[in-house]
């Protein structure tokens, strides 16, 4: 029973890590946070005013904007701005985000490159579109304004960075987008001031999108999958997944108060944050090159002559950082998906990051928070082992039982747990701590693996990067050994040899799966298994003195 036990736990542990695997490929939500609901897919309105995402471009009926005029920048030119944290180019042609690099964070460890979120490749694109549409907006799927700029360059040094793009229609009507930048943040503000200089009343809604190359869902490696794709918060859904085949297949139209559109990747978010006081319409599309859109498109708005109008919104690239995510819009920190697990991983995160504030140092941290958990579940694992040791002292008698008994399996059967109950022997007693372990398992996983502060975070000695997986498989092999020890030191009355060979090999196995999970989860179980290890040997200590003292008061 010992032996199937372990078995059962084992593969338990084994079947809900690949089935929670494969719910995060195919685009699960977060149960718990209104994520049942559909998208709502409406038809186009019938009203010509209201902008519709018929193109790469959203584009309105009746688009009755003033002829454009040529400005002193030439169509294709691209300004940069750095700050602190980010490195942009924005072309002055629609005034489009094409590139972005994030400056304190490595494309890969160890190497120079900046991790690029936004970019602009022959066949692979990623970048943020914003503009005017409606009867007479300036953007339109034929034809973008040409923005001039004052300077090919922009560069941070106080706290904020203002990069005002001018453009000037025929009839003098001048529209400026504005960028704002801030030091430290990750977050842009996107701004548009329209002066209307003409003689008649102009309706424009501002809309922002974010275009990319629908390449499909991104894999570190046979055990480290990635969601990449879009998702967006609406009314009716806190946070929704809309995968790259899903906007193949339907095209998106909720109209919601507030809500955002995101791209999202591995460690790293892109998304759009429209005015968050009125009812925005959040839509997606494609076109022939394979590229997938998800945009919002605000209210229309009119303009009187000689009168001006603002519109504002904020796009943010960066690390899923919680935090500031949360502080940008309602719900845009579920991002970091933790799955159905988020109401245990989102305590072990906060753990994790109050522990690292201390030590400064993500795998001590790790070592304190297994510590913490094997303290809180010391109570069942004493429990487990005292269970174990009395399988062990029963273990003569279930072996003289088995020579004595044979291949019967039924009558072997009803024996032992004829013995059990008058040993008083659960022999199921050690399975809750191990089971408590399964979703402690799963949570620290993908905390791991979304946390983008435990990205290339350095331990010591080799380990450099507590997010992949060790380089040269020493933690792992580590942990198969102290799971061969442990096994040593744990009763095993197993009643078939088949059994028995498979619980030999379990060590082996566990090693094999191991090289390829992330170094800090790797320490996780071999720490858990170093601590069960001395708390087993304590407390089989503790019940040899007690049964050795027992036995000399008998003898009295």
């Amino acid at each position: 029973m010992d032996s199937q036990r372990t078995i059962l736990v084992i593969a338990l542990l084994v079947l809900s890590f690949f089935m929670f695997q494969q719910w995060q490929l195919k685009g699960g939500n977060t149960p718990g946070i209104d994520a049942t609901t559909a998208p709502q897919v409406a038809e186009p309105a019938a009203n010509n005013d209201v902008p519709q995402a018929t193109g790469d471009i959203p584009v309105a009926g009746n688009n009755n904007a003033s002829p454009t005029t040529e400005t002193t920048a030439v169509e294709g030119d691209t300004i940069i701005v750095s700050t602190d944290v980010l490195r942009v180019e924005i072309s002055l042609r629609g005034g489009d985000l094409i590139k972005s690099e994030l400056l304190e964070h490595a494309e890969t460890l160890g190497e120079e490159g900046r991790y690029t979120i936004l970019y602009q490749r022959p066949g692979n694109l990623h970048i943020a579109q914003s503009g005017l549409i409606g009867p007479d907006g300036v953007d339109s799927a034929d034809s973008r304004p040409v923005y001039s700029a004052q300077r090919r360059s922009y560069e941070l040094n106080g706290d904020t960075l203002v990069v005002p793009l001018v453009y000037t229609q025929e009839d003098g009507t001048e529209i400026t987008k504005t960028y704002s930048f801030e030091r430290g943040d990750y977050a842009v503000h996107v701004d548009y001031t329209v002066t209307n200089n003409s003689e008649r009343a102009k309706t424009m809604s501002m809309y922002g999108q974010l275009k990319q190359t629908m390449l499909g869902g991104g894999r570190d490696s046979m055990f480290m999958p990635t969601y990449r794709g879009a998702a967006y918060s609406a009314e009716s859904n806190r946070y929704k997944k809309y995968s790259f085949s899903d906007i193949q297949d339907s095209a998106l139209s909720n109209n919601t108060p507030a809500g955002w559109v995101a791209m999202l990747e591995h460690y790293f978010v892109t998304a759009w944050v429209p005015d968050q006081e009125v009812t925005n319409r959040l839509y997606t599309n494609n076109n022939a090159l394979g590229e997938g859109m998800i945009g919002f498109i605000g209210p229309a708005h009119t303009v009187a002559p000689g009168e001006r109008l603002e519109l504002s919104s904020a796009l943010y690239m960066g690390p899923k950082d919680q935090a500031r995510l949360k502080e940008l819009a309602e719900h845009l920190n579920l991002t970091v998906d933790y799955g159905f697990l988020w109401w245990l991983a989102q305590p072990i995160y906060w753990l994790l990051s109050l522990l690292q504030s201390f030590v400064i140092n993500w795998g001590l941290a790790i070592i304190l928070v297994t510590v913490i958990i094997k303290s809180l579940l010391y109570p069942l694992t004493k429990a487990q082992y005292v269970s174990m040791a009395k399988m062990r002292k029963i273990a003569p008698k279930m072996k003289e039982m088995r020579e004595r008994i044979g291949d019967d399996r039924q009558k072997m059967s009803a024996a032992m747990m004829k013995m059990y109950k008058e040993e008083k022997v659960n022999p199921l007693g050690g399975c809750l701590p191990m089971l408590l372990q399964l979703p402690i398992f799963l949570a620290l996983y993908w905390v791991l693996l979304e946390s983008p502060e435990i990205r290339h975070a350095d331990f010591m000695l080799w380990i450099n990067d507590l997010s992949s997986r060790d380089p040269y498989f020493i933690l792992p092999l580590l942990m198969g050994a102290s799971m061969w020890l442990m096994q040593r030191l744990q009763p095993t009355p197993v009643t078939d040899p088949m059994q028995q060979k498979i619980l030999q090999f379990m060590p082996i196995i566990f090693t094999v799966f191991f090289l390829f999970f992330p170094a800090g989860l790797v320490l996780y179980w071999l720490v858990s298994n170093l601590i069960s290890i001395t708390q087993m040997t304590w407390i089989y200590r503790q019940i040899e003195k007690q049964d050795e003292k027992k036995s000399k008061a008998k003898a009295r």
